[in-house]
C-alpha cells in the first residue's frame, strides 16, 4: 500500500500539467509543413538530440526494476551493455548515412533501396515495432498506485493525455516535453540513492541481504537466455526512433556525437536504476509483484516531497517514450501507408493527407496500444514478444539498405521481410501454446534471423550473377 502526502499529490499534478502546457505551447510554432510537423523542420542541435533521445530510448523504467529486482545486476547485462554496443555502431557506422538521405521514416528507406511493396511491409512491421503498449501499461500502473483508480482508467486517461498535445504540435511538442523529462528522470533516481544509502547502508548491506546470484553478471539465467537479449538488443538497429533523431538532426556530425553522449548517460542511469532495484530486493526480499519494486522503495525510503519528486522522475522516463513511440507510430501510418498510398498526388494534396492521417493515427496507436497493454499486462514480456517476433523481418533488408555493396534485389528483399517474420512468428506462437517449450528448445529469433540472412545470401548470389 502507498501513501501520499497533499504536496506530494501536487507536484505529481503540477507535472501533468506542465507536460501538458509545454506540448500545447510548441504547437504555437507549428507550420503547415510535412518536414516541420514530422522531423521539427530538422533542427535537432546536439543538446536537444541527447536530450530527445536519451529520454526516448529509456522508458521501461518499471520493467527494470522488475528485472532487477528478480535477477540484480544482471540488469545491466541484460538491458545495459548490448544497447549500448549497438548504439555505438549505430553511431559510426548508420547515423551519418541516415542523416545524409534527407528521408522521414524507416519504410522511407526501405522505399528509396527496393520498392513500394517492401515499404509497405515494413510500414506494418514498424508500427508494430514501436507500439509503445509496454509503457502505456507502466504509466498506466504508476497512475493508478498514485491516484488510486483502476488500471482500465489509468491506462485511459494517461494515455490520453499524452495523445491530446501531440496531435496539436507533432515532433516538435514530443521534442519539447522531452527535454523537460530529461532533466527529472535522472533528478528522480539521483535522490532515491542518497536515502537508501542513508537508510540502508553500502555495498555491505546489499552483499549481507542479497540472494549470491543477484551479484553475478547471469543472475542465475541460462546462457541462452541471456544471448537472446543481445539478440533483441539488434532493436537499436532497426529501433524508428534512432533512425527519426538522425533524419531531424541538424546534420550528420550532431546525429552521431549525440548518439555516442546518449550512450553515456544510458550508462550512468542504469547504475542509478541497477542499484535502486538490488536496494529493493534486500530491502524487500518478499514482495509479490516486482514490478513495483521501484514505488515501494520509496515507500519506505523517501519523506514527503522528496517521494513525489521520485514518482516524477518515473512518470517522465515513461511517458517520454510513450509520447515518442506513439507519435513514430501515427507517422508510419500518416507518411508511410496512406502517404505512400498517394504517391501520385499533386504535392500539396499529399502533404495534407500526411498531416492528417497522422494525427488519426496518433489515436489508431494509442488504442492498439492500449488493447496490447491490457492483453498482455507485463513490460518484460511486451519487449520479448514485439522484439522477437518483428526483429528477424526488419533487421537484415534495412541493415543492407544503407550499403550498396550489401544491397539485394527487391523481391529478395520482400521475402526476407516477409519470412524472417513469419518464421519467428510461428515459432512464438506454437512455443507458447505448448507452454513455454519452443521446437528444439531454440528461441524463437533464431531462426527467423537464419531464415532472412539465408535470403539475403541466395539475393546476393542472385546480384552478382546478374551483373555483366
Amino acid at each position: 500500500m502507498v501513501t501520499f502526502s497533499f504536496i506530494d499529490i501536487l507536484l505529481i499534478v503540477l507535472y501533468f500539467s506542465a507536460v501538458v502546457y509545454i506540448g500545447f505551447r510548441s504547437a504555437r510554432k507549428e507550420k503547415t509543413e510535412t518536414d516541420e510537423y514530422l522531423l521539427a523542420g530538422r533542427s535537432l542541435t546536439l543538446p536537444v538530440f541527447v536530450a530527445t533521445l536519451v529520454s526516448t530510448w529509456y522508458g521501461g523504467i518499471l520493467g527494470v526494476g522488475e528485472y532487477s529486482y528478480q535477477y540484480g545486476i544482471s540488469n545491466w547485462v541484460v538491458f545495459g551493455v548490448p544497447y549500448y554496443f549497438f548504439a555505438v555502431v549505430f553511431a559510426f557506422f548508420l547515423a551519418k548515412k541516415a542523416r545524409a538521405t534527407n528521408l522521414v521514416t524507416i519504410p522511407d528507406k526501405l522505399f528509396d533501396a527496393y520498392d513500394a511493396k517492401t515499404s509497405l511491409l515494413g510500414a506494418l512491421l514498424t508500427f508494430v515495432l514501436v507500439s509503445p503498449a509496454p509503457y502505456v501499461l507502466m504509466l498506466g500502473i504508476l497512475v493508478q498506485l498514485i491516484f488510486g483508480i483502476s488500471l482500465v482508467a489509468s491506462v485511459l486517461i494517461s494515455t490520453f493525455l499524452t495523445v491530446c498535445y501531440l496531435y496539436a504540435g507533432g515532433f516538435r511538442s514530443d521534442v519539447n516535453t522531452n527535454i523537460a523529462e530529461f532533466i527529472l528522470m535522472f533528478a528522480g533516481f539521483a535522490i532515491i540513492l542518497p536515502f537508501s544509502y542513508a537508510k540502508f547502508g553500502g555495498y555491505d548491506f546489499l552483499q549481507r541481504n542479497l540472494p549470491p546470484l543477484h551479484l553475478t553478471w547471469h543472475g542465475g539465467n541460462s546462457l541462452q537466455f541471456i544471448i537472446v537479449w543481445f539478440f533483441i538488443a539488434l532493436w537499436t538497429l532497426v529501433d524508428p526512433a534512432f533512425h527519426q533523431r538522425c533524419y531531424a538532426a541538424k546534420d550528420g556530425a550532431t546525429a552521431q556525437r549525440g548518439i555516442i553522449l546518449s550512450t553515456l548517460c544510458w550508462f550512468f542511469f542504469d547504475f542509478f536504476t541497477s542499484t535502486a532495484g538490488l536496494y529493493a530486493r534486500a530491502a524487500m526480499p518478499h514482495l509479490q509483484q516486482p514490478m513495483f519494486s521501484y514505488p515501494m522503495l520509496a515507500e519506505i525510503t523517501l519523506p514527503s516531497v522528496a517521494k513525489g519528486m521520485f514518482y516524477i522522475g518515473m512518470l517522465a522516463t515513461i511517458m517520454s517514450t510513450l509520447s515518442s513511440l506513439t507519435f513514430i507510430g501515427a507517422s508510419t501510418i500518416g507518411n508511410d501507408i496512406v502517404g505512400r498510398l498517394l504517391s501520385n498526388e499533386k504535392k500539396e494534396v499529399r502533404q495534407a493527407a500526411i498531416t492528417l492521417w497522422t494525427k488519426i493515427g496518433l489515436v489508431v496507436t494509442a488504442a492498439f496500444a492500449v488493447t496490447l497493454a491490457l492483453w498482455i499486462p507485463s513490460a518484460v514480456k511486451l519487449w520479448y514478444v514485439i522484439g522477437t517476433a518483428i526483429i528477424p523481418g526488419l533487421l537484415v533488408p534495412l541493415m543492407a539498405s544503407y550499403f550498396d555493396r550489401f544491397k539485394i534485389p527487391a523481391s529478395f528483399a520482400f521475402a526476407a521481410m516477409l519470412f524472417g517474420w513469419s518464421m519467428s512468428t510461428v515459432w512464438l506462437v506454437c512455443g507458447q501454446l505448448s507452454g513455454g517449450e519452443y521446437f528444439f528448445s531454440v528461441e524463437p529469433m533464431y531462426p527467423g534471423l537464419f531464415v532472412s540472412v539465408g535470403i539475403w545470401g541466395a539475393g546476393r548470389i542472385f546480384r552478382s550473377r546478374k551483373r555483366p
